[in-house]
């Protein structure tokens, strides 16, 4: 089922590319768009890990540096049938995580220094056991290709924005640049409308799977309350393109940044949870 989701993002996001690169430069802007759209379809697939960790200077770790995160993801690779993943940990104070990479066998799972000082070996575990769950459900190739072509996407509908508003009637065949940077506008908030809702679906789903992983709802779900409470104590410093890719929101802003978050309220994942 995912790599249906993936095809169909694929052609969702590339199609929106087009239109705001014909609506900016017409056919020559339609068909440079669609090149783009290829190539950074082909590179997210192939070097999506490497562009997240690159941007979140995280570091690989071994078993000697990380023994406690190594333990634990070991521990639940070895009881969800998986590989055993990559392990990086990100040089940021705000406690996170997120995985990355194309297919299991590629797998990355990443956390920051600040989730390590926080969080006992229970909560840890469910932390990482919801890592791994996007890793066997294989969310992380769709997460990450969304945060790439979304994040495009975006640039390039400002791009359109700053056109239309130096565009004439005489250019704009659609009625002046008014028209370009609306659907200019029109297809950044379509591409935010898909990874918000790729997103809240799977992680609805990879705490469920956690919780079958670990046994224990609580451990999640206490860490879920931890990282929640340090997301507005000390925001993490991210791009907003791949703030999906986190088990907590990392983003904190006003009511209008809430209507897209990408995950579901955390209070929410926690009523679930303890519900099972």
């Amino acid at each position: 089922m995912n790599g249906v989701k993936t095809v169909l993002l694929m052609v969702v996001l590339t199609g929106l590319f087009v239109l705001v690169g014909d609506l900016v430069a017409g056919q020559q802007g339609m068909i440079i768009a669609l090149v783009l759209a290829a190539a950074l379809n082909f590179v997210t697939y192939w070097f999506s890990d490497r562009i997240v960790l690159a941007m979140y200077r995280a570091q690989p770790v071994d078993e000697t540096e990380a023994p406690d995160v190594y333990r634990v993801v070991r521990r639940l690779a070895d009881r969800a049938g998986l590989p055993m993943p990559r392990v990086f940990v990100i040089p940021q104070r705000a406690p996170n995580a997120f995985a990355t990479g194309r297919n299991p066998q590629h797998a990355v799972v990443a956390v920051t220094q600040g989730l390590l000082s926080v969080l006992n070996e229970d909560e840890l575990e469910g932390v990482l056991a919801h890592e791994l769950s996007h890793v066997r459900n294989r969310d992380m190739l769709i997460g990450t290709l969304a945060a790439t072509m979304a994040g495009a996407l975006m640039i390039l509908a400002r791009i359109g924005m700053f056109a239309g508003m130096f565009a004439g009637d005489g250019r704009d065949r659609r009625g002046g640049g008014l028209g370009i940077i609306l659907l200019a506008v029109l297809g950044a908030v379509a591409a935010l409308l898909i990874r918000m809702a790729i997103s809240r679906s799977r992680e609805y789903q990879a705490d469920e799977s956690a919780t079958q992983l670990t046994g224990r709802p609580e451990g999640l779900a206490s860490a879920l309350s931890k990282l929640e409470r340090s997301a507005h104590q000390l925001p993490m410093d991210v791009e907003p393109s791949t703030s999906h890719l986190f088990i907590v929101n990392p983003l904190r802003g006003n009511w209008l940044a809430n209507l897209f978050s990408t995950h579901p309220p955390a209070r929410a994942r926690i009523e679930r949870l303890l519900r099972r």
